[in-house]
């Protein structure tokens, strides 16, 4: 498959661990700890989140389900990961269809009774231009390193009346845009690796501009706890 976007690494995590004789760029290793590590996104200006893989696994969260709460139609999650989302909107009865470039994740998403695409969100896609809404939770307004393109994107896949809803950084971040790449490791033990991809963040307050430089506009915004969500629609 060619992809436009490699996230090396996330597949890793997503299953929940490098493999015991593997290091990040599937490279055969010896001494590799064979306990679950921990999985962070590391950015090239410094920053290093916690991957939450642990919640990824669960069941959806509140905040998911409020998100999951105001789609009223055929829904595609962009970035689904292992699918807890995708399946939440199945349980309510929606037609849901998950999308991934992980292998990993696409599986996974596909064992929860969901179905799911392993497929670059840039290629082509089921039902583009008729989708109720699109989603991109999780971080996934990063995905490509170009916020703009990615909600241009976004925008020619939902209907004329449909919504997109992205997750934000909390306000104050505003937009970064540059590399990234996932470091796993166990306490005590080294750390692997993954390879440099492209990504970016987007904060609350950045959310307007740039969807406008994306032919979008904020309809709503609203707020779970500490993660931040806008709900854009066409001019």
């Amino acid at each position: 498959m060619t992809s436009t976007i490699s996230l090396g690494g996330f597949g890793v995590a997503l299953g929940g661990g490098w493999p015991a004789d593997h290091d990040g760029y599937g490279t055969p290793v010896a001494g590799v700890p064979a306990a679950q590590p921990d999985h962070w996104l590391v950015h090239t200006d410094g920053r290093r989140d916690l991957l939450p893989v642990r919640r990824w696994h669960g069941p959806p969260e509140p905040a998911v389900e409020s998100v999951a709460a105001r789609c009223a139609g055929p829904t595609i999650d962009l970035g689904c990961g292992p699918g807890r989302l995708t399946r939440a909107l199945a349980q309510r009865g929606l037609v849901a269809l998950g999308v991934d470039i992980s292998a990993e994740a696409v599986r996974l998403t596909q064992g929860r009774g969901v179905v799911a695409l392993r497929r670059d969100v840039f290629e082509p896609l089921p039902g583009e231009g008729r989708w109720a809404h699109a989603l991109l939770i999780d971080g996934n307004i990063g995905i490509g390193g170009d916020p703009v393109r990615l909600l241009r994107r976004c925008g020619a896949l939902i209907a004329a009346d449909g919504t997109l809803v992205v997750e934000a950084q909390p306000p104050g971040a505003g937009l970064w845009q540059g590399q990234a790449y996932v470091l796993s490791g166990s306490s005590g033990d080294r750390e692997l690796r993954g390879p440099a991809f492209r990504w970016a963040r987007v904060g609350a307050e950045a959310v307007a501009r740039t969807a406008a430089a994306a032919g979008l506009r904020v309809a709503d915004r609203f707020r779970f706890g500490a993660r931040w969500f806008a709900e854009l629609a066409r001019p």
